[in-house]
């Protein structure tokens, strides 16, 4: 144990630390027409990952989180076939786009969710996650992520020689 952490629970928030900064970095890339391939495959592979260590935690029932890292993984396949194997051809594109963002904003809604659980002056504003400052933060962050999938959809367009 680290600071009260097993080495799993450490190695997932880890992964999901690195994905978040690198799913930013890879959408600050798409809203100024940049693909940044090497950011793009730290984000993919730390976020496919942080969903998948999500199952390796001990449950007795199905749980929301359970139902966030399975949104996640379908939204993660579509967007690895849609960069690697469809090579953001036509519709592709957008859904690329479209899911790069969604997945992002998953980890983020996560992240939101564990510091509210964890913080003591969080969970002092919000114990049961019901509380107006839980779920104003997380309708704000709804909204400035529907700003930036916007803003990406709009940004990383098909330039000249069909390349972004």
């Amino acid at each position: 144990m680290i600071g009260g952490l097993t080495t799993f629970t450490l190695v997932h928030v880890v992964l999901s630390l690195v994905g978040i900064f690198a799913g930013f970095v890879v959408a600050g890339g798409l809203v100024a027409g940049k693909r940044l391939d090497g950011w793009t495959g730290v984000f993919l592979v730390t976020t496919v990952a942080t969903s998948v260590t999500g199952f390796g935690f001990p449950f007795v029932t199905f749980l929301p989180s359970h139902a966030v890292g399975i949104i996640s993984l379908v939204v993660l396949t579509a967007v690895i076939v849609a960069r690697y194997a469809k090579h953001l051809a036509g519709a592709w594109r957008t859904v690329y786009v479209a899911g790069t963002i969604l997945a992002l904003y998953l980890n983020v809604f996560v992240l939101l969710v564990q510091l509210f659980r964890r913080l003591p002056a969080l969970i002092v504003a919000a114990p049961k996650q019901q509380e107006p400052p839980f779920l104003v933060t997380q309708l704000l962050v709804l909204v400035l992520f529907a700003w930036l999938a916007r803003a990406a959809i709009k940004g990383f367009r098909v330039q000249p020689g069909g390349m972004a």
